[in-house]
């Protein structure tokens, strides 16, 4: 396994890419683990595929020994007449999967019980480029002991929602048989990915059921399509989910562990998207394989995810100002000590009493994900919301931000000590990198909130004149 740790480290260096030189050199590519921006997952308009593969991934007995190792043993299409990069690409991808299909080692026997569970990955290439690995793990149908499978669907669109969904389906009809899956994951194929809001409708025939009519919708705000922090919120108390954005924001090492595969990712995926619509650039692994361990000691940012049953290989690890969070007691077993000082004290009364103003109330996931990103796309809102006015344009469009101007616009000493910070860190940079790009702000949800508060100051401002 460490053989295939070391080729799967050297195959996933992303490229750091804008804003300055890469932290990420030859010599360094054998110890650095996946890069992605965790936000940008979901920036899809629809009308492409769903997905790029659908594998089992399958755990086969090494030869004279009684340790398993995890094995593609079913792909869905078999690519041919690929030109050489492509297939070197594919060659790369498919090794690294089936450690992630598997992340918590090769020790295995076989089982009578095992709880599904449902769980992500995120791999990024030399290039860049990023694929998500859905994964269902279950017992296959059978009696007797037998071992768990992975049921893995690789896909470039961000939204987990909708692939728990597919997933459901393919356990409905493996549960039948493999030849049932075929006819319905090549349907799924054919279809075009909505836009969001809409629905696309597939026809899917079962034996001894007939004919079903599955139907797939994408959320109307598709910004928080690749998120659920229901899991997050069944973890932690409002209060540590502000000290991890606040440690996050500043971009600090975290490590999330728990016992559950599912729990970690969805934990960890909504710890990334509270930066919306600022991109976590640095190392990003929802569930750190037992051979990557090591990642736990890098010197750089990172927000990892760790299984329960390896808290001792990562305490006796060599770590310095590393967030460590207990999910399973909702605890902190390591801390730099200033979390609760980072963000500004109204900012964070702020976002602490918009979190617990009706949460009871909340009814579906789409209601908890606006809730809760909500109070901290305002956080940004009030810190950095003006950036836009401080970026200068020569006449060929390019902008240049005017950084130090933009600071002294910021009228709260504490808010100004928290953005001269801010600025500084990675997220920022790559932010205003794509701003001073572009000659108008992006017309998405963080712009409609910027303009929302700029004109609830005109009013306040109108209404304390009429008083005057």
């Amino acid at each position: 396994m460490d053989g295939l740790g070391r080729r799967l480290r050297a195959s996933l260096r992303l490229k750091r890419g804008r804003g300055g030189p890469s932290q990420n050199n030859t010599g360094e590519a054998a110890t650095e683990p996946e890069r992605t921006q965790e936000h940008s997952l979901s920036n899809f308009a629809g009308g492409q595929h769903f997905f790029e593969y659908l594998l089992v991934v399958s755990l086969k007995k090494k030869r004279s020994e009684d340790d398993y190792e995890p094995t593609i043993t079913y792909q869905f299409p078999k690519r041919e007449n690929l030109l050489r990069g492509q297939q070197e690409e594919e060659e790369r991808l498919l090794k690294a999967i089936p450690l992630f299909c598997f992340p918590d080692g090769n020790e295995w026997a076989p089982l009578t019980d095992y709880p599904r569970e449902t769980f992500s990955f995120v791999l990024t290439n030399v290039d860049g480029s990023r694929k998500i690995g859905y994964c269902r793990r279950l017992l296959p149908a059978g009696p007797g002991p037998r071992l768990p499978k992975v049921y893995c669907i690789i896909s470039c669109i961000g939204c987990f929602g909708l692939f728990s969904k597919i997933l459901d389906e393919v356990e409905k009809r493996h549960q039948i048989s493999m030849a049932v899956i075929y006819p319905f994951m090549q349907g799924l194929r054919e279809a075009a990915f909505p836009a969001p809001g809409k629905t696309v409708t597939l026809k899917s025939f079962i034996p001894d059921s007939g004919t079903e009519f599955i139907s797939l919708t994408r959320p109307l705000d598709s910004h928080l399509e690749h998120v659920d922090f229901s899991a997050l919120l069944n973890c932690l108390q409002f209060e540590q989910i502000i000290q991890i954005f606040a440690s996050a924001v500043l971009e600090r090492k975290i490590i999330f562990l728990a016992e559950g595969l599912s729990t970690l990712s969805q934990c960890i995926h909504a710890a990334a998207a509270l930066l919306y619509p600022f991109s976590w650039a640095h190392t990003y692994i929802p569930v750190v394989p037992e051979s990557l361990l090591a990642t736990v000691c890098c010197p750089t940012p990172f927000m990892v995810g760790v299984q329960m049953r390896f808290l001792q290989e990562v305490m006796d690890s060599p770590m310095e100002e590393v967030l460590l969070v207990n999910l399973c007691e909702g605890t902190f077993l390591l801390s730099v000590g200033d979390e609760k000082d980072i963000l500004p004290p109204k900012l964070q009364e702020d976002i602490l009493g918009s979190l617990g103003q009706g949460i009871n109330e909340l009814k579906t996931s789409e209601q908890i994900n606006e809730h809760v990103s909500g109070p901290f796309v305002q956080f940004f809102v009030k810190t950095v919301g003006h950036y836009a006015s401080y970026i200068k344009r020569e006449a060929s469009g390019q902008g240049h931000f005017q950084e130090r101007s933009f600071c002294k616009a910021i009228t709260s000493k504490t808010k100004r000590r928290f953005v001269k910070k801010f600025v500084k860190t990675q997220l920022f940079s790559l932010f205003i990198q794509e701003a001073e790009k572009s000659r108008n702000p992006p017309a998405g949800y963080f712009q409609k909130k910027i303009l929302e508060y700029e004109e609830q100051k005109k009013q306040k401002k109108a209404k304390e004149k009429t008083v005057k």
